[in-house]
């Protein structure tokens, strides 16, 4: 049978305890929201003892760090991500990129706290990020994250809405990202509305039934974090690229 190599990068990280959690695209796909990534992404507790395991992984994968920065506690704690590259048979080409602090996301030590944990195979458990942690860290400037979202959000919605926590239910009263579900949702669940107008004010617009007025307020909502994340990247990219000049010269 021809190895995952997904799988094999997970399996040795969690074979020598590296504390961390999926995200990204093969996160989404656990959500339900599938999403195509060569990539393992994962967030990271930038803490010596935990490099120092990730870096015993990391050689038993064989992996080396691509492109900049490069690994250190000292970039990832600015909110830089690092990226390797793996040379294991099993996991041959297998990139694995590596962030611990995110714009609009909580610290690690409190992710962790709210982890979800799946067997990916029988016997053989992952920790993610939560799904709100997700969405979260999806919030960026990039075109195919804001789809992502929408997806990730209605498809928790099929599968929780014929009896919702009031958690679930002000989940997607704060992240949905369609007109028409909000619109549903605050006919169904009116008080909730309510009780989430204060943190999303555009949800006067789905209690009111203005439709028009709703997919405007979502528009710009989008455009303010997008505009957010590239301020936040600025620094960071012009970062990057001194340290790409050096590495040339």
């Amino acid at each position: 049978m021809t190895p995952n190599p997904i799988r094999t990068v997970l399996s040795t990280l969690r074979s020598h305890r590296v504390q961390c959690l999926l995200m990204g695209g093969q996160a989404c796909v656990l959500y339900g929201a599938a999403e195509f990534s060569r990539d393992t992404d994962l967030a990271l507790l930038a803490e010596p003892d935990n490099l120092a395991r990730l870096r015993e992984a990391l050689a038993e994968l064989r992996a080396e760090c691509v492109a900049v920065p490069p690994f250190s506690a000292e970039y990832l704690l600015r909110g830089h991500s690092v990226h390797f590259r793996c040379q294991h048979v099993e996991a041959a080409g297998m990139r694995v990129d590596v962030m611990s602090v995110m714009r609009g996301v909580a610290p690690f030590p409190e992710l962790w706290t709210r982890r979800t944990t799946v067997e990916l195979e029988p016997g053989e458990p992952f920790d993610l990020l939560s799904l709100p942690d997700v969405v979260a860290a999806k919030k960026t400037q990039r075109d195919r994250d804001w789809p992502m979202i929408r997806r990730l959000v209605e498809a928790h919605y099929v599968q929780n809405r014929v009896a919702p926590t009031p958690d679930q239910v002000a989940f997607w009263f704060r992240e949905s990202r369609t007109p028409a579900l909000l619109l549903a949702l605050a006919t169904t669940f009116p008080e909730s509305a309510a009780q989430a107008l204060e943190q999303r004010p555009l949800l006067e617009g789905a209690i009111a039934g203005d439709d028009a007025r709703l997919a405007e307020a979502l528009e710009a909502e989008e455009k303010r974090e997008r505009e957010l994340d590239r301020r936040y990247w600025a620094p960071l990219r012009d970062e990057l690229e001194r340290l790409r000049h050096q590495r040339q010269m």
